[in-house]
């Protein structure tokens, strides 16, 4: 019985080595059971997938485990995005919710992902209760029925399309929105947020035309990793080099986050959307906690301060921020993979929405989204310069043997002294010079992450470049 381990946002695994359809159905028996020992026997629970490969066969014995077990289940009839899964959830009243994908992960991967009755990622206590009801399932003990007619009478279709667009309204301003004369980028990825973005504009009738790249779903995702990082989107950063767009957004592979890339095809970092965004809902007199992960550029900390709102940091991984907005009183919390929750929504990532929010920052201050940050770091007195690292390990031998050795940190590093260290989620050294150096192992791959910020592109560069080099003298 092959063991499954949860990691930041759920259970992932390669498709065809653990993640086959006998332990999506573990995973699944695991779920109802804690749904019908929390909800009872008449909760409903929303299954959704995105566009890898198998993806629908998953979703459909994930949704027939379920049905087994008693419970009504709402499965659509085609790929979905993650935040519009979790809007389904809250919608309908659901009991839960499954979303079938590995998100931003290599293509050979896909994921089960839950979702809290509220319309958001899972909470850590309701992982840690389906992980543990998993270890004892094997695959005889998953409820099964030979009376198929009475599974499929408790499947359902979902269609919530025009009822997430009607949301929406609630969230953007169109008033704002219909001023904006021009064009969009949109880059699926050939990910769930396919088709998406375009839809609700044209549900709408604005005038705004958006142009799609990588608009069809695909499996392999045309050859990258569906993570809309700079190194992954080589064909939008083309069109937007002699584009006069508004901008080019990127949503990753099941389309909870997001990318951007300007006019000339400089990329867009997810800090810097987050601190247009928390520009935005505080300018429009927004109030409440600013949450950010242990990842998260110090513009934003900087920000928050000068705009008067109190800043709560969290560990990675956006369950947490959902901790923080299931509490209250939050106006927008984010992670530095590009996942952003904002007040008046769902308690979730969405790349749909913030696209169009960032679009509403456009059109209320006239200006250009660089022009936007740019002020932003006036305010803060902060000149904002990142980058991130991931090396690909054999192994965890090496990965184990750095983080070990941080505990003991070194004094130097890049020239710089070591000012002082936190460990809430890996390893950060602050050093002097208003910089920062961050270890951390990633939850669902055997991968090191390195993130780093400095006052300029070739500090961060020449500080990862040591940081390399402190790491190969554990090999």
């Amino acid at each position: 019985m092959d063991e499954l381990i949860f990691g930041t946002d759920g259970w992932r695994d390669v498709i065809g080595d653990r993640f086959t359809f006998t332990n999506v159905a573990r995973v699944a028996q695991a779920y109802a059971e804690y749904l019908l020992d929390r909800e009872g026997e008449e909760t409903s629970v929303v299954v959704g997938y995105d566009t890898r490969f198998n993806g629908k066969l998953f979703a459909e014995v994930a949704g027939r485990t379920l049905a087994a077990n008693g419970l009504r289940v709402l499965l659509p009839e085609s790929f979905l995005p993650t935040p519009v899964l979790s809007f389904a959830v809250r919608h309908l009243g659901a009991g839960g919710g499954v979303m079938l994908t590995a998100s931003h992960n290599p293509p050979r991967y896909n994921g089960f992902k839950l979702k809290g009755p509220y319309g958001g990622t899972a909470t850590e206590d309701i992982y840690q209760d389906v992980d543990s009801r998993v270890k004892g399932i094997t695959a005889r003990e998953v409820a099964t029925s030979r009376e198929t007619s009475r599974i499929e009478q408790r499947i359902e279709r979902l269609d919530v399309r025009e009822a997430y667009y009607d949301w929406l309204l609630n969230l953007v301003d169109l008033d704002a929105l219909a001023r904006l004369d021009g064009t969009l980028l949109h880059d699926a990825m050939g990910g769930a947020a396919c088709g998406w973005l375009s839809g609700f504009i044209s549900y709408v009738s604005l005038p705004l035309e958006v142009l799609e790249i990588h608009a069809e779903p695909h499996p392999l995702f045309f050859g990258v990793n569906p993570e809309p990082l700079a190194y992954n989107l080589a064909v939008l950063r083309e069109r937007m080099r002699d584009n006069h767009a508004f901008f080019g957004a990127a949503t990753d592979g099941d389309g909870d986050r997001l990318g951007v890339i300007l006019p000339g095809g400089g990329f867009f970092n997810s800090h810097q959307i987050f601190a247009v965004l928390l520009d935005l809902l505080s300018s429009r007199n927004g109030n409440g906690k600013v949450v950010k992960t242990f990842t998260v550029s110090r513009v934003i900390e900087r920000l928050a301060a000068s705009r008067g709102l109190p800043l709560v940091e969290t560990p990675v991984g956006f369950k947490y921020i959902v901790n923080a907005m299931l509490e209250g009183s939050v106006l927008i919390g984010g992670e530095e993979s590009g996942g952003i929750g904002v007040a008046g929504h769902i308690p979730e990532r969405d790349g749909i929405a913030n696209t169009l929010l960032l679009l509403e920052a456009i059109a209320k201050q006239g200006a250009s989204l660089s022009d936007i940050f740019e002020e932003i770091e006036k305010e803060v007195s902060w000149k904002h310069a990142y980058d991130r690292l991931d090396l690909h390990l054999k192994g965890n031998a090496l990965k184990n043997a750095v983080m070990e050795g941080l505990k003991n940190p070194p004094e130097v590093m890049a020239g710089s002294r070591v000012l002082s260290i936190e460990d809430l989620d890996g390893y950060k050294l602050n050093l002097d010079g208003d910089a920062w150096l961050l270890f951390r192992t990633s939850g669902t791959e055997p991968v090191l992450r390195i993130y780093c910020e400095a006052s300029s592109r070739d500090r961060v560069h020449q500080i990862l470049g040591a940081a390399e080099a402190f790491i190969q003298g554990f090999a």
